[in-house]
């Protein structure tokens, strides 16, 4: 019997939604064949099949990219001795999604999508509680420590948290003048001012 390689058949999952994830940010779902996914990741329709049995489950996959290095950044910053450290490396790494190119198209088809299908819908909810659940740990040790304020209910200050980082997913058209440090500091401020973060 023919043995699979869990990770070779990890890379080529990662490989068709790679190619799949720039087309359905340009193009749309709808107007995205299989054909040219097929094309973008190189791979014949029946290996492509083999690995995703129809373009909507390939939608679906695009959620696992990156959930990996998710967790694992989740996980270290939950370990960080600095707390504060933790939560801004979150801060980054929202900051660094949103100003990829491909960003803002692929996030106005998942909304779509998450309007229409319930699968999608869950998919949304289910990566934004793994991440509110990241930060609101990290928040909670701020504030045991003394150097957040004790008084904000954890998830409502990691919702806004996560809330004031996601402004940058709002404005992803191209600005010629866009300050992308100085976005960042301004809105890591904010987040220090909402929390009255000490830096104690």
């Amino acid at each position: 019997m023919r043995t699979v390689d869990p990770e070779k058949h990890r890379r080529r999952r990662e490989q068709i939604l790679g190619a799949a994830v720039g087309l359905f940010a340009t193009k749309g779902l709808a107007k995205t064949t299989t054909a040219e996914i097929c094309r973008a990741a190189g791979v014949s329709s029946g290996n492509l099949f083999h690995y995703f049995p129809s373009k909507q489950e390939i939608f679906y996959g695009i959620f696992e990219l990156e959930q990996d290095e998710w967790d694992a950044l989740l996980a270290s910053a939950a370990v960080d001795p600095d707390p504060w450290a933790g939560l801004m490396r979150v801060v980054d790494r929202i900051a660094a999604e949103a100003f990829d190119p491909m960003m803002p198209g692929l996030i106005v088809e998942v909304l779509a999508q998450a309007h229409r299908d319930p699968r999608v819908a869950d998919l949304v909810a289910e990566s934004d509680r793994r991440l509110f659940r990241g930060v609101a740990a990290l928040v909670e040790r701020l504030q045991k420590e003394g150097s957040a304020d004790p008084g904000l209910p954890v998830e409502t200050a990691a919702r806004w948290v996560v809330i004031i980082t996601d402004g940058f997913h709002t404005r992803g058209y191209a600005e010629p003048d866009r300050d992308r440090d100085a976005e960042v500091a301004v809105a890591k401020e904010i987040i220090a001012r909402t929390l009255r973060h000490t830096g104690r």
